[in-house]
């Protein structure tokens, strides 16, 4: 379903970049948030915010209009993914924080704010996937990616990338089970 703003963006002239630059950030800022958080970048609103600026200086030549720019995000947003990733390779070890030094007795308010307080969050569900599970689910299920875009993204087949979601799926099944102790 689209937003009003992305609505407006079809119904009017569909030439204007700084309408389009409107339509996709709303359409679109929230599930590249959710996609950069999934995969576990560090600051993932700074880098949606990189990500949109990438954007712009292409709405000229962008075709395809508002599912163009659609997948020309997540292109992007991969791609500072594995910027990301690439840089952390490089960057010295840090020391983690390890909450069971820690001795406030109440939950910390990242911690309410994200929902960890209760158990396992999104992030730490994918962090025990592979990594072709975790990229996959984040594209489709968090970015809300179809087969085919997916698939160019990831440099995979549409087949490759169906049977990856089905796999991912299932182990995420598996893991629940085990939490739950179901099995």
């Amino acid at each position: 379903m689209l937003d009003p703003l992305a609505d407006e963006y079809v119904q009017a002239d569909q030439d204007d970049p700084a309408l389009l630059f409107t339509a996709a950030y709303t359409s679109f800022s929230g599930p590249v948030f959710g996609y950069l958080r999934a995969r576990g970048v560090d600051d993932p609103e700074a880098v949606t915010q990189d990500v949109f600026l990438a954007l712009y200086p292409k709405l000229g030549t962008l075709h395809g209009g508002l599912q163009g720019a659609k997948t020309l995000l997540f292109s992007i947003a991969h791609a500072r993914m594995v910027d990301h990733y690439r840089k952390r390779g490089r960057a010295p070890d840090s020391t983690p924080y390890e909450s069971e030094l820690d001795s406030r007795r109440a939950p910390s308010a990242e911690d309410q704010a994200f929902g960890r307080a209760s158990g396992l969050g999104v992030t730490e569900l994918l962090n025990d996937l592979a990594d072709d599970y975790r990229e996959v689910l984040a594209l489709r299920v968090v970015a809300d990616l179809s087969v085919e875009e997916t698939a160019g993204i990831m440099g995979k087949s549409q087949g490759a990338v169906k049977q990856l979601q089905r796999r991912a799926l299932g182990a995420l099944k598996k893991r629940a089970q085990r939490t739950n102790g179901t099995t």
